[in-house]
């Protein structure tokens, strides 16, 4: 993990900027390659800055081990010179570190609830998902399988790009 003050040195020359509540975080390494490369887009366009807002970084049992896991919402950055680089109508972009596999879905929102012996991940996605419009409301659940080392849920995994 990388110490925030490590970070705003390293990623001088991309132009991140982290607001005060991130301050004492710990962020992972998976994470910190993903805002390098959201702060480098950023700064292409118009020479932007990013920042990273209170909400951003999260800390969670996703897999019910009893330890908390990372989640880095893309709702929480922003760059001063494009308002809607990191998230459209279909939601903001929504990584999830368990264990050492990052897994990144597009939503709208999301939270977890207990369904012992389970923990459930939902997101809110795009009505298109569930075979409507974005009007149409469309939820995902998932669940961590320990085995496979990655998310089950019966919505068929749509592959995106970074």
């Amino acid at each position: 993990m990388m110490r925030l003050h490590t970070l705003c040195t390293a990623l001088a020359v991309t132009s991140l900027c982290l607001s005060a509540p991130a301050v004492a975080q710990d962020i992972p390494a998976p994470f910190v390659d993903l805002l390098t490369k959201r702060a480098a887009d950023c700064n292409h366009f118009e020479y932007g800055t990013m920042t990273l807002e209170e909400g951003a970084l999260q800390q969670v049992d996703l897999n019910g081990d009893g330890v908390m896991d990372h989640v880095l919402n893309e709702f929480h950055l922003r760059c001063s010179t494009a308002a809607s680089l990191y998230c459209g109508t279909g939601g903001c972009g929504i990584s999830f570190l368990i264990d050492d596999v990052l897994d990144t879905r597009l939503a709208k929102g999301w939270k977890t609830t207990d369904f012992a012996p389970l923990t459930v991940v939902l997101l809110q996605k795009h009505g298109s998902d569930c075979g409507g419009t974005n009007l149409n409301p469309c939820v995902e659940a998932l669940v961590w399988d320990a085995e496979l080392n990655a998310f089950n849920s019966v919505a068929p995994l749509i592959a995106q790009e970074d």
